[in-house]
């Protein structure tokens, strides 16, 4: 049976990243596919070209070309990710790291308690924005490592591009807004450490985020990408 070349496979590379797939991995896997399919035509038409037979398969994708494989591809590791951010937050709510919750929630709660409506909802903002800027910074030079690299791959990008996953931080944001024009919610306790436990919450997940996933970003590559240390 007729097998593909190194030069050929190379080719379906260039093939895959001029429709538009960036990510090593899924070219990866494109290629796999193609080349399988390529050499089963070949089984079934010894004279097929290698393009005419790249042609008749790429057709099978459709009018869309790879687009619905990277969609899926995409929400898989998505999916992925937040799993993996799941499995690192949650250890915080374990002991003795839970009791660094309650604490900081106390406190977070008895000083909102002091203020005012109006210097409560300023001093929740100050806090969050604050605790934000970190991760604003080290995404901005995560992104720079991330563009001086020559092959991009779909989790690695997902690890050092986490400001998709702040939409969290616009609940507590609208719930407090209820407080600004309610002096009567904004007095009550079980709101106010409702909001402090939210706010600890997210706090500890850019920390998460910023501190924790990072430096294992390679061991969380190699796990998911086998091949990953010997291609990168």
């Amino acid at each position: 049976m007729k097998k593909l070349n190194h030069d050929q496979i190379q080719e379906l590379y260039t093939f895959t990243r001029k429709h538009f797939v960036e990510h090593y991995d899924l070219q990866t896997e494109l290629v796999d596919h193609l080349a399988n399919g390529i050499e089963q035509q070949w089984k079934a038409t010894l004279s097929l070209t290698f393009r005419e037979a790249l042609d008749r398969e790429f057709k099978k994708f459709g009018i869309f070309g790879f687009q619905d494989v990277i969609s899926e591809r995409m929400k898989a590791m998505d999916k992925k990710y937040r799993g993996i951010i799941w499995r690192f937050h949650k250890e915080y709510f374990k002991i003795p790291k839970i009791l660094l919750i309650v604490c900081l929630t106390m406190i977070y709660f008895s000083v909102l308690r002091l203020f005012e409506t109006k210097t409560g909802y300023y001093f929740f903002w100050v806090t969050q924005i604050v605790a934000l800027l970190p991760i604003l910074y080290t995404s901005f030079k995560y992104r720079k490592k991330l563009n001086s690299k020559k092959r991009k791959w779909i989790l690695e990008e997902m690890i050092f591009n986490q400001i998709g996953y702040f939409n969290l931080w616009q609940l507590p944001i609208h719930l407090l807004n209820l407080t600004f024009h309610s002096d009567k919610l904004f007095h009550n306790d079980w709101f106010l450490l409702a909001i402090s436990f939210y706010a600890v919450c997210f706090i500890i997940l850019l920390y998460v985020l910023v501190v924790v996933i990072p430096p294992k970003a390679e061991q969380l590559l190699t796990e998911t990408y086998p091949e990953y240390k010997m291609v990168k």
